[in-house]
């Protein structure tokens, strides 16, 4: 176990059983999913927007070097998890923080900033339905919503069109007085809501993948890997913006709802930086609770997410649980923790296959 690895790990700021802990190995081991389907010629299944904002899912418009920003394997990408972005905390007065992943091009090159969510197939409201409406729960942070519109707006400014958002969004950004009150933003929900759309228009030719979405799929609800059980969807970061925008359309009558609020937050956000070059972290997405708790951003069921992913590979991943052999490496599965559900259902699967091959 001295040698345990991952596929396509080699330059990393988390090495050894940094690798595997709890809430480490959520994030590593997608990374070397997406080294061993790019090194297979596997693309990832790319959810983004197209000029009508409508949403595009496809397996051909991307590869993971894209996701990347590089097609250097090896020692000539490194992997910074939990590490925050320099580019984009240009854009923040006071502290950003960290994103899930920023991949670097040594020494010191960052590339790009990357959040992970690594989701089961099928989630606890689809493992009901018949298996081709099986979906994964997608569960969005504050610092991944943030994250999203800085970058939205960093490649936006380096093509010169900031102040072609802020014609869109200042007319009725200018008009809240107190954006954590909820009375005046319920008020104006439907026109921020219309605004973001309106921007996301504006900006799609600057999206950019940005949220890795691996997949793991069991037999139903239990931990049994399914023989074909791994793949990567990735999300742009205006992708989620149109989660946001269908979310808060769809939002209840009498409340504000943490999808609307993220729409409320994303716009204060493009109308600070528009007309102050600048935007608080701390007092856009901890500051603008709006009756809702600042742990989470918002989530979607599977039933809600299944809409936005519905491809072939959803049902039917491109990765077979025998890739676990080339992708764990050095008996690494030695080192997970079974009582957490990832780690249980591929160190079982791990146990079974010594089992069946008499322990070698």
């Amino acid at each position: 176990m001295n040698d345990a690895s991952l596929y396509g790990i080699e330059d990393s700021n988390r090495i050894g059983d940094d690798l595997w802990g709890k809430n480490q190995f959520n994030s590593t081991f997608p990374v070397a999913l997406c080294c061993y389907m790019r090194d297979n010629g596997i693309n990832p299944v790319y959810i983004s927007v197209g000029a009508e904002f409508e949403h595009v899912v496809s397996d051909d418009n991307i590869s993971i070097s894209d996701v990347f920003g590089t097609a250097q394997t090896g020692s000539g990408v490194r992997f910074e998890f939990e590490t925050e972005s320099h580019a984009l905390s240009r854009h923040v007065s006071g502290p950003l923080g960290v994103t899930d992943l920023v991949t670097v091009e040594p020494p010191n090159r960052q590339l790009r900033a990357l959040e992970i969510k690594l989701t089961v197939v099928p989630d606890t409201t689809t493992s009901d339905l018949d298996k081709t409406a099986w979906a994964p729960e997608l569960v969005i942070r504050p610092i991944t919503s943030a994250y999203a519109t800085l970058g939205v707006w960093d490649r936006l400014v380096n093509a010169g069109m900031g102040e072609s958002v802020r014609h869109i969004v200042e007319p009725v950004a200018s008009k809240v007085q107190s954006w954590d009150n909820r009375a005046e933003v319920s008020g104006t929900i439907d026109e921020l809501t219309e605004v973001l759309a309106q921007a996301s228009q504006q900006c799609y030719q600057f999206q950019q993948p940005f949220l890795i979405q691996p997949i793991w799929k069991t037999e139903g609800q239990s931990p049994q890997l399914a023989t074909q059980c791994f793949d990567v969807f990735v999300w742009s970061d205006l992708a989620l913006w149109k989660l946001f925008v269908d979310g808060s359309s769809r939002g209840s009558m009498g409340r504000l709802t943490r999808v609307q609020r993220e729409c409320v937050r994303t716009v204060k956000s493009l109308y600070d930086l528009s007309t102050r070059n600048r935007v608080s972290y701390e007092e856009v997405y901890r500051g603008i609770a709006l009756g809702n708790q600042t742990d989470k951003a918002c989530s979607f069921s599977g039933k809600v997410a299944h809409s936005y992913m519905q491809h072939p590979r959803l049902a039917e991943p491109s990765v077979p649980k025998s890739a676990l052999s080339s992708i764990i490496l050095g008996g690494g599965e030695a080192k997970l923790s079974p009582e957490r559900r990832f780690d249980a259902s591929v160190y079982f699967a791990w146990r079974a296959r010594l089992e069946t091959s008499g322990g070698t």
